[in-house]
């Protein structure tokens, strides 16, 4: 049966539509609409470019305000404390021509010295040490990698971290002076006594698993070797180093900065040495940026 109401309303539905097409189609063939719409949508958004532009200079005002008050203080909270001491830094693989300014110039701002400077070789030539250590128990050095061996290396490298804060004057006819040459790729300044020691270590590559186990037994050795003397030791590393060492540093019980290119970090550095135990700087792995000098840690 034929429905009046149905076609009414149907009727109805298609003038709406018509209405509003014919209404959409004015606006969108009406140029001045478009353009004047469009002039808004810019003005609004040169609006709002221009307040975060102007947001984003204040920033760095107040950023490099607060960078010139910490530049302008660091010198203030470490100055003399590491006044007439001598300072070390070992490289344990590659070494840094930035690391080493980075260290030296904070040990310096600090009324210290940075006396010693070397960088163990890698992997250890353990034939050519034995031979340096003839008439020694560590001639053995070159022998098949047993666990027996290892400890050996093991006590090598502790006697090494000794004599090497100590200014090789101990027993076993200075042995560090003796197989310096085949231990150390680099050598800087002079062996003497240390206050401090800073370590900067590399991960290691491109080595047997032989060479690994025998670097690693040496450098935890040489580490241990430092702590039994008492002299504050500290592993370092760049904000960009990867992987991290300071998981490395932790294991052996020694301090960390790792980010040592800031001045947040070369104070975190002196600290350190002065005796402040953590893992300080901006990574996961940090306790805080700074040690807690005041009574409150700092947080990264």
């Amino acid at each position: 049966m034929f429905d009046y109401r149905y076609h009414a309303l149907s009727l109805a539905a298609v003038l709406l539509a018509l209405a509003v097409g014919l209404v959409i189609g004015i606006a969108i063939g009406d140029s001045s609409l478009v353009s004047s719409a469009k002039s808004g949508i810019v003005h609004d958004l040169s609006s709002e470019l221009s307040s975060a532009h102007k947001q984003e200079g204040e920033l760095h005002q107040t950023v490099a305000r607060g960078e010139a008050f910490t530049n302008a203080l660091y010198p203030i909270a470490v100055h003399d404390l590491l006044s007439g001491q001598a300072v070390g830094l070992v490289f344990l693989g590659s070494t840094s021509d930035q690391v080493n300014s980075l260290v030296r110039d904070a040990v310096t701002q600090a009324g210290g010295d940075l006396t010693t400077v070397v960088a163990v070789r890698e992997p250890l030539d353990l034939t050519g040490l034995a031979d340096e250590a003839a008439g020694t128990h560590y001639a053995a050095l070159a022998g098949s990698p047993s666990p027996a061996e290892q400890q050996l290396v093991e006590r090598f490298g502790m006697l090494v971290g000794r004599q090497l804060v100590s200014g090789g004057q101990l027993v076993e006819e200075e042995l560090l002076s003796r197989v310096r040459n085949r231990l150390l790729s680099a050598f800087d300044g002079q062996l003497g006594k240390l206050q401090g020691l800073v370590v900067m270590r590399s991960q290691p590559t491109e080595m047997t698993a032989q060479q690994t186990q025998a670097l690693s037994a040496f450098q935890s050795g040489m580490i241990d070797g430092v702590n039994a003397v008492g002299v504050p030791t500290v592993g370092v590393e760049l904000t960009s180093t990867e992987p991290s060492q300071v998981p490395w540093y932790e294991g052996l019980d020694i301090s960390s900065v790792d980010d040592l290119e800031t001045t947040a970090g070369q104070a975190a550095l002196i600290y350190a040495l002065t005796g402040s135990r953590g893992a300080y700087g901006t990574k996961s792995t940090a306790d805080s940026l700074l040690p807690n000098i005041g009574g409150t840690a700092t947080q990264p």
